[in-house]
């Protein structure tokens, strides 16, 4: 089924400025390591002040980067991409004076386009593992012979090169779109569970506002008995046809319907219900009635006679919008009718919500559930699910956290239509709100 419309912002990526300067830092060590380890330990030759020169070049860019700027400091994508872009330039220069690619470090193209592709923007990610292959394959036809022994100097033939250049760029491609696939989906993962907690403190905060005004009615009790009885001391004393009269009639005839609305808040609060604990025919039926009069027949099915054994649950906003997003997507790919059924016994307690809609899609029916997924399409073939996919999620994990497993299936042919079932331990649904699921 699909999922309610949730209106959030995509999420901005940028990178930490201390992130990319430590990492240089690293590039730094490590180059600077290589190249004195290759002319001094090996005695191989190389342009050795000229390499010095570039791996200085990346240290006073580092240098300058925090005297200039604060290392907390978040760049935007577009900067973050020039500075990789920097990494990349510098890679290159030391590999053109160190052999190209037949210089084993080679591989470290990979990188800075594997950082932009689990921080950055996709767009940037393209644009810097072009640029990184195209400086592979300049290296490839134009660097300085690899540091080598001159009297056993090593050849390395064509085609090694071009299988060399190859694997450079497939890695490239591969594993960059593999990171960014991770990334993302654990991206999508947190927004969704941000969204979650977001509905559930609301639903926690509307439910809090029910004892807070019985609280209120409590409170308020006592300065509107005064209020009440200074208003009929105060009509007995003056005349009826006194020019304030009709005022001081009003303020007790208003003050007398402040307190018949506040003994009703009272009476609501001691009864325990709709602000504490509910049994499960009225839970369902809280959560049907706003989905009524849509053009949708509700059918709900209980258990005749079994009313003594019902289970009574805590008026749980979590239970309530999960159920409430189930039924919404029922009624909306519904085409006549949804069914709301429930079972109970002394050790569960099970609600299915059933349609007679087009049921879920067959490719995505092992995937629901999980965020960004958008399992069905509307009853007009013509209209999308526009929402993000997380509706379903947030239903799941709302539910989940009350201690209910949730099964989705569709209707065996010739029928058509989605079955949700959920279904809890009764000790899960019966338990107070706030203890935690067993």
């Amino acid at each position: 089924m699909p999922a309610l419309d949730l209106a959030l912002d995509p999420p901005r990526r940028n990178v930490r400025l201390d992130t990319l300067v430590r990492l240089r830092w690293l590039a730094i060590v490590g180059q600077t390591t290589a190249v004195l380890a290759v002319y001094y330990g090996f005695e191989f030759k190389l342009p050795i002040l000229a390499c010095l020169a570039v791996i200085a070049l990346s240290a006073w860019l580092n240098i300058a980067l925090r005297l200039r700027f604060h290392m907390t400091q978040r760049l935007e994508p577009d900067r973050a991409a020039w500075m990789l872009a920097f990494d990349i330039a510098e890679l290159s220069v030391l590999l053109f004076l160190t052999g190209g690619l037949q210089n084993p470090f080679a591989f470290l193209f990979l990188g800075p386009v594997l950082i932009s592709a689990t921080a950055l923007p996709p767009r940037y990610t393209l644009m810097l593992g072009g640029f990184a292959i195209l400086c592979a394959t300049v290296l490839v036809f134009v660097h300085y012979p690899l540091p080598w022994d001159s009297s056993d100097p090593l050849e390395l033939p064509p085609i090694y090169m071009i299988g060399v250049w190859l694997s450079i760029l497939l890695a490239i491609g591969y594993i960059g779109v593999y990171a960014w696939q991770i990334t993302e989906e654990a991206r999508q993962l947190v927004d969704a569970l941000a969204a979650t907690e977001l509905v559930l403190a609301r639903e926690q905060h509307l439910s809090q506002l029910d004892g807070l005004a019985a609280a209120a009615a409590h409170e308020l009790g006592t300065p509107l008995s005064t209020i009440s009885v200074i208003a009929k001391e105060l009509e007995r004393a003056i005349a009826s046809d006194a020019p304030h009269g009709d005022d001081v009639r009003l303020l007790r005839e208003q003050a007398q319907r402040c307190r018949d609305i506040l003994g009703k808040l009272t009476a609501l609060s001691a009864s325990g219900e709709p602000f504490d604990r509910m049994p499960l025919s009225t839970l369902i039926e809280e959560v049907v009635a706003p989905h009524r009069n849509f053009g949708v027949n509700i059918d709900v099915a209980l258990p005749p006679g079994e009313r003594g054994s019902e289970p009574v649950g805590a008026r749980n906003p979590a239970i309530l919008y999960g159920l409430g997003n189930l039924l919404e997507n029922a009624v909306d790919f519904a085409q006549a009718r949804v069914e709301v059924g429930a079972i109970w016994s002394g050790y569960d307690v099970a609600v299915t919500i059933s349609d007679d809609g087009p049921g879920f899609a067959a490719e995505i029916i092992d995937r629901i559930g999980e965020p960004y997924v958008t399992s069905r399409r509307r009853k007009d073939a013509d209209i999308h699910a526009t929402g993000l996919g997380l509706g379903l999620f947030i239903a799941k994990t709302l539910l989940e956290r009350s201690g209910a497993t949730l099964a989705f299936e569709n209707r065996s042919f010739p029928e058509y239509g989605a079955i949700i079932r959920v279904r809890w331990g009764r000790a899960d649904f019966e338990r107070p709100l706030g203890f935690p699921a067993t």
